[in-house]
């Protein structure tokens, strides 16, 4: 949740709150969410509702964006329904494609670089692909696929082996084999990352001071570091928090086959994204 001041028509964020609620864990075999996760979101919208009043944000200044595990639970309209009380506002859905979109105006507010830009987005239960240049949009689009889900699929059992992640890059590669020339073709001059996947790798860098910048080699040795661990938790590995450990070896994972798959030699996090985007559209509604 962010929450801002409009500053000569831009938003200048003042606070910022955030709980790791990993919705797309709870999606049961028959496309549900489960009561567990239900309630892990419903409590999160709590807080965020004691927010709003503390700050005395007004009706018609929120937005309430849900994305990929809302999009495809067959429940949403439950989750929808039980959560409109608790926030006073009705949760928009929006589809991949707006995701991606609002993902690129977040990262071109807030990150600076020159020429075109491909912005990849590691979600929980999707991941976002955009190229532009400046403001221009010249391709987008969303994929099945996240940190969260392939946790699920592919390293829920300790010790964790490299077929895992053989297995896991085979899936980006089946996802991503539709749109891998046309990404190709178009290039770009720098890549950026957002959300947890990319967050959880530059922190750790952070941490044992070294440069933020992530290359192969350094996914390949944090790989190596995953694989020595005898426990999912992945206490041992220097720098990661207990919050990001879940799901930390699928977005190494991710990121290993994104880098072989569309050739990329390095990678930056990016200023904002998602909520940054979310804020400018606010602000767009408002004006």
């Amino acid at each position: 949740m962010l929450v801002a001041h409009t500053v000569g028509n831009q938003p200048q964020i003042i606070a910022k709150y955030k709980r790791k609620v990993r919705l797309a864990e709870g999606i049961a075999a028959d496309g549900t969410l489960t009561e567990e996760a239900m309630l892990r979101g419903l409590d999160c919208l709590q807080m965020f509702a004691a927010m709003l009043q503390q700050h005395k944000v007004g009706k018609d200044a929120v937005a309430v964006i849900a994305t990929a595990t809302l999009r495809s639970i067959n429940n949403a309209d439950e989750f929808n329904r039980r959560a409109l009380p608790i926030l006073g506002h009705p949760i928009e859905v929006i589809c991949g494609m707006r995701e991606a979109e609002l993902i690129y105006q977040g990262m071109v507010a807030t990150t600076h670089s020159e020429g075109r830009r491909l912005v990849i987005d590691i979600g929980g239960a999707s991941t976002e692909f955009i190229i532009g240049d400046g403001e221009q949009l010249l391709f987008k689009t969303s994929l099945p696929f996240g940190s969260v889900t392939f946790n699920r699929q592919f390293f829920s059992e300790a010790p964790l082996q490299p077929l895992d992640f053989d297995d896991a890059a085979a899936a980006v590669a089946s996802c991503l084999a539709e749109y891998r020339q046309q990404l190709l073709t178009l290039g770009w001059h720098t890549v950026v990352g957002a959300s947890g996947a990319v967050q959880s790798v530059v922190e750790v860098l952070q941490h044992r001071g070294v440069s933020e910048t992530i290359t192969y080699p350094v996914l390949e040795a944090l790989k190596q570091e995953i694989l020595s661990q005898t426990s999912l938790s992945l206490t041992h590995i220097v720098g990661l928090s207990p919050e990001r450990a879940p799901t930390f070896a699928a977005g190494v994972a991710i990121l290993l086959a994104l880098f072989q798959q569309l050739q990329i030699s390095q990678l930056s996090l990016s200023g904002g994204a998602l909520r940054e985007g979310v804020l400018l559209m606010l602000q767009q509604r408002l004006t």
